[in-house]
């Protein structure tokens, strides 16, 4: 697994305000896109993203809310319901933890001041609706200057493409950072149906891309941004948002 992490004491005294005041609270942000593109299949949010990270982070003592961009029952991608995932059969066989995904909270609802940390999970239904959505470049351009950590794994970075902060400069301009790469999009043979590439559009826009090999586990943590490039790297992302969480707890005692 490999892992980058840059500009570690900043983010942790910038995280030392937020840890503060903040109520220990995570989201964790799911699309609400169900159709792939101009194909007849089926897609939304992918499943291990959401509960890997969603289990290291509970099991580190966190509260983690789900929502969506329209609240409600969220589509989970088909080809992502692995029931020989243990963790994802862990998260089914909890009433708790299902009903958050069966009736997500709508994200517009929420308040970016109530949280710690914002991971937006993947799946290809991101690439429809994360990437023009204001209320989700709102919501996580306040939480990133309240001092708190912005997070994305596989397609979720797709959130990250117009996140705009008060300076004008688009957040994820000069930072390192990682997602779904033009060579596993075509590996899954959908480099022609999605509607953009993930890696051009967050090097186009002044990311500092970076990719391992095909399903590796690759994590990258720039400042307060924490990005997982795909699937089998969405367990690191958990572990490093709370890393920082933690931390930045600590250094505020």
């Amino acid at each position: 697994m490999k892992i980058v992490i840059t500009a570690a004491a900043t983010a942790l005294l910038g995280l030392s305000s937020v840890a503060a005041q903040a109520a220990d609270k995570v989201l964790i942000v799911v699309t609400s896109h169900s159709q792939m593109g101009n194909t007849a299949e089926q897609t939304g949010y992918w499943l291990s993203e959401v509960t890997h990270p969603y289990k290291v982070l509970t099991d580190a003592g966190f509260s983690v809310d789900i929502a969506s961009l329209a609240g409600g029952k969220a589509p989970a991608d088909p080809r992502s319901l692995d029931s020989k995932d243990s963790v994802n059969q862990w998260f089914a066989e909890n009433a708790v933890h299902q009903q958050k995904l069966e009736q997500s909270l709508k994200l517009s609802a929420l308040k970016p001041e109530e949280y710690d940390a914002v991971i937006f999970a993947g799946g290809h239904g991101t690439m429809w609706d994360f990437p023009s959505d204001q209320v989700l470049q709102q919501f996580a351009a306040a939480l990133y200057e309240r001092q708190g950590v912005v997070a994305a794994v596989c397609h979720g970075p797709a959130a990250l493409l117009n996140i705009r902060l008060s300076s004008g400069d688009l957040l994820i301009k000069g930072k390192k950072l990682t997602g779904f790469s033009n060579e596993e999009e075509q590996a899954v043979k959908l480099d022609q149906v999605v509607p953009f590439s993930l890696q051009d559009e967050l090097t186009s826009r002044g990311g500092l891309y970076s990719a391992a090999g095909l399903w590796q586990s690759n994590v990258v943590v720039d400042q307060r941004l924490v990005t997982g490039q795909n699937p089998q790297s969405a367990e690191a992302v958990g572990h490093e948002v709370s890393k920082l969480l933690k931390a930045a707890a600590l250094s505020s005692n």
